[in-house]
């Protein structure tokens, strides 16, 4: 079996959803389960035609100028971008397992822009959500499972920024502090990677 790869993907978007909304920036950083970043892919991405932004989202990025500043440079468009990360993926050494916090607002984005634009998801349904799997370890509600109620061990000193593969490459040290978490807690399982 092909080992997993982990790419944790950040999406910074003009609005709430996919198709009246445009996906701004995706940032992923491809991860082992030891937590070796082995890959990373950064995109700023030209609005869709006839989108707009939405107005509680545009009043947020009024309060992220430099954030702003970074996802507007270099822009490429969706048709350019998404066969390029499309095949970005297809050779990382390993199967790609999409992981996000949380994961149903970046995978709607990512999923939707791949099959439009690049003919196919490579990630398939495969989409690892970190506050489900921060809830089972917790032994708390899906709620209560926020950054905030975390062991301060979980956290590698990164920076959270609001672009796109800086947050990608925090999420992902989080995610495989949690993973061996997980594995420290239930050694008698055998994980495969």
């Amino acid at each position: 079996m092909p080992q997993e790869i982990y790419v944790s993907t950040d999406v910074e978007t003009d609005g709430p959803i996919p198709g009246p909304h445009s996906m701004l920036s995706l940032g992923s950083a491809a991860y082992t389960a030891d937590k070796q970043l082995i890959a990373t892919f950064s995109v700023n991405l030209a609005e869709l035609p006839g989108a707009s932004p939405d107005p509680a989202t545009a009043a947020w990025w009024r309060t992220q100028p430099e954030a702003w500043a970074a996802c507007r440079q270099g822009v490429e468009s969706p048709e350019v971008a998404l066969p390029r990360y499309r095949d970005w993926l297809r050779q990382l050494p390993g199967k790609p397992v999409f992981v996000a916090y949380p994961v149903g607002f970046d995978f709607m984005f990512v999923h939707w822009y791949l099959v439009r634009f690049a003919g196919e998801d490579p990630f398939g349904h495969s989409a690892l959500d970190m506050k489900t799997l921060a809830m089972t370890l917790l032994g708390c509600g899906y709620r209560d499972a926020t950054k905030r109620n975390m062991p301060a061990g979980w956290f590698d000193p990164l920076p959270h920024t609001h672009v796109a593969l800086d947050d990608a490459i925090e999420q992902g040290a989080l995610f495989c502090n949690m993973l061996a978490e997980l594995r420290r807690l239930a050694p008698l399982r055998r994980f495969k990677d």
